[in-house]
């Protein structure tokens, strides 16, 4: 069974847009492995609608916590572990390591019992290998989940053979019924669309809401890239309210971002 223990390790405050937003780094125990984790939590009363974020295989670094205090200024609470250093994992493997499944999960655990989280069904915004999770995730805990944000996603399993890669999705998309946004450049590497494509005619035949937003000339990592073209700037911020957007459809927010009831 999976342990998590919350063990609060230091703590600053940051201004992002124009809310002050509390950021926090934390550990947890899973499965006798001690996992970071970054929590950003709005400012002003709770409780907050909760969001995990799950990075992508490059690990995290200032865009990962840029692009999780965002989520805090927009009025979420945002739970990010740290899948890969707890395990002591290098950036950008190739295979994926099932064990760090477990680490999400009780991420996900310590979201849903945080003091200033509202209790419902969470969100998940996810980048590259991080939706991977989130439809693992969803096939395991769907009741749990509100709703998932994919940043340019893997819809296959890593370590599925070449003919997996490229003719077919993940088994657990033809299993989940959590809603899903698909949000991927459209000079995004070749397989890559072909298998959000593949994703969302998948969902979208077995009744699942699902949305592709595909962006004109914007590449991989379209939203954090040094070398950003005006039309990815511009693709960036759409992606950001898109997503809010969706959260807020799916988590049964208002239009102030707060919980319902």
């Amino acid at each position: 069974m999976m342990r998590a223990a919350l063990c609060l390790a230091s703590a600053l405050a940051v201004a992002a847009t124009a809310n002050a937003l509390s950021l926090s780094k934390t550990t947890l125990s899973a499965n006798g492995v001690e996992i970071p984790v970054d929590i950003a939590v709005p400012s002003g009363p709770g409780p907050f609608p909760p969001v995990l974020f799950i990075h992508a295989k490059r690990g995290i670094d200032e865009n990962e916590r840029k692009h999780v205090a965002e989520l805090a200024g927009q009025g979420f609470l945002v739970v990010m572990p740290d899948w890969q250093s707890g395990r002591m994992i290098e950036r950008w493997p190739s295979e994926h390591d099932p064990a760090t499944e477990g680490d999400v999960e009780a991420a996900l655990d310590l979201l849903i019992k945080h003091p200033q989280a509202c209790r419902q069904p969470v969100g998940i915004v996810a980048q590259s290998r991080g939706p991977y999770y989130a439809i693992r995730l969803s096939a395991k805990r769907g009741k749990d989940i509100a709703a998932i944000a994919s940043y340019y996603g893997h819809m296959q399993n890593p370590n599925a053979p070449e003919p997996d890669q490229l003719f077919r999705v993940a088994p657990e998309i033809m299993q989940i019924s959590t809603p899903m946004l698909l949000l991927i450049g459209e000079q995004d590497y070749e397989l890559r669309r072909m298998s959000n494509g593949r994703a969302f005619y998948a969902l979208w035949e077995r009744g699942v809401p699902v949305e592709l937003q595909g962006y004109p000339l914007a590449r991989r990592a379209f939203d954090f890239r040094p070398d950003q073209s005006p039309e990815e700037k511009i693709a960036t911020r759409h992606a950001r309210l898109r997503v809010k957007q969706w959260l807020q459809r799916w988590m049964k927010l208002d239009t102030n971002n707060r919980c319902p009831g």
